[in-house]
């Protein structure tokens, strides 16, 4: 005696595709308005009607995979086929107002109060300090611990973040918004990806200020636990920009350990006096190269990072910790290169043990009001 396997009703292929979500925005495209339609015929075939939020999407294929993985795994079923279609102008419309409450104007979220995306600026005195390596190792630990993290490369003249992180996607816009590629679980956005080639660009502080400012509140994000801000070397434009657009921002300083580093990096993080910012901790790179014997050769000499924690915590009046001091190691500077980040090529390394200490340490910390400016002031008499 043969027994007919039941079949998936619609609901339960809905359940199913409640499970898929969409890569770039991270919402179950059941959610999000993609789900077209499902049909479920008498001899277990499924055929499931996709809308994508743009014609050419990116990300066709791993949806189509997703969905046709996600409906396979139900009983009963004995095909499944997927059909992709457009969001009409105003379905993409509906959905900006999905994710962005209805707002009209775009607000940077991590700037309302009640955010609790940790927001840090590496920043540093001088280029040449290992700024964008330190900022794309930490960001992909803390992705490995389970974060959700961003990166913005405020480095704007000479921006970097795509090529460490072996991001080579380009930004999807939908609506009035940008959706970010990713890499390494890490979402990022850089002007390198709106740049033909290896393009310069010259702009002025206000039309620096503008593109970060749509870096902030344009780029759909999600819910970020960490947001990370690559900032171009010295106390110009876009320091300044970012103070005025997240005030809530902490700065990490890296250094070399040679004093004349140390003294440019103590301008860098001495900027936090002038905008109210907190300084979150100090990173030595470069700190020693590891011989053969086990001995340490000190390339740059010794102490920069130690000098500036020092020198922070006098200046600012809190304590600024030396968070940690990353080895000399050429798998660094070829991981970069070649998008892979050290941290999770060679995990093992010195320097990749010592960033996923630092990462820890940042992404671990409690979200108190400690270093956030309030909104009071005296009581008049």
């Amino acid at each position: 005696m043969t027994t007919t396997q039941p079949l998936p009703t619609v609901d339960d292929v809905r359940k199913a595709l409640a499970g898929v979500q969409d890569p770039e925005i991270r919402r179950p495209i059941t959610e999000i308005g993609m789900v077209k339609d499902v049909e479920v015929g008498t001899d277990g075939a499924v055929v499931v009607g996709i809308f994508l939020t743009v014609a050419g999407c990116p990300m066709r294929d791993k949806i189509t995979k997703d969905v046709t993985a996600a409906v396979e795994a139900l009983d009963g079923v004995s095909s499944v086929r997927v059909d992709l279609d457009v969001m009409s102008d105003a379905q993409r419309t509906e959905l900006r107002k999905t994710l962005r409450g209805g707002t009209e104007e775009p607000v940077i979220p991590f700037a309302q109060p009640g955010s609790l995306t940790r927001v840090y600026c590496v920043a540093s005195g001088k280029g040449g300090v290992g700024k964008s390596s330190v900022t794309v190792n930490l960001a992909v630990a803390m992705a490995a611990r389970g974060l959700s993290v961003g990166i913005v490369d405020a480095d704007i003249y000479g921006h970097s973040i795509p090529r460490m992180l072996g991001a080579d996607g380009r930004p999807t816009q939908v609506e009035k918004m940008i959706m970010p590629p990713q890499s390494h679980g890490v979402k990022v956005i850089s002007i390198g990806m709106f740049t033909p080639g290896n393009t310069p660009v010259v702009w002025r502080g206000p039309m620096l200020h503008r593109a970060l400012q749509q870096f902030l509140a344009d780029v759909f994000w999600g819910d970020l636990d960490v947001l990370l801000i690559d900032l171009p070397p010295g106390t110009g434009d876009i320091a300044i920009s970012v103070a005025q657009l997240v005030p809530n921002a902490e700065i990490l300083v890296v250094t070399t350990p040679q004093q004349a580093a140390a003294e440019v990096a103590e301008r860098a993080g001495s900027i936090a006096l002038q905008t109210r910012q907190r300084v979150a901790g100090v990173i030595e790179n470069m700190s020693w190269l590891e011989m053969p014997d086990g001995s340490r050769m000190e390339v740059f000499g010794n102490g920069g990072g130690a000098a500036v924690a020092e020198s922070l915590t006098t200046a600012i009046g809190s304590d600024v910790p030396l968070l940690g001091q990353v080895p000399l190691d050429p798998r660094l500077r070829e991981n970069g290169d070649s998008g892979t980040p050290i941290v999770q090529a060679v995990p093992d390394s010195a320097a990749a043990k010592v960033l996923t200490e630092v990462a820890t340490k940042l992404s671990v910390r409690s979200r108190g009001l400690a270093g956030r400016l309030l909104n009071v002031s005296p009581a008049g008499r």
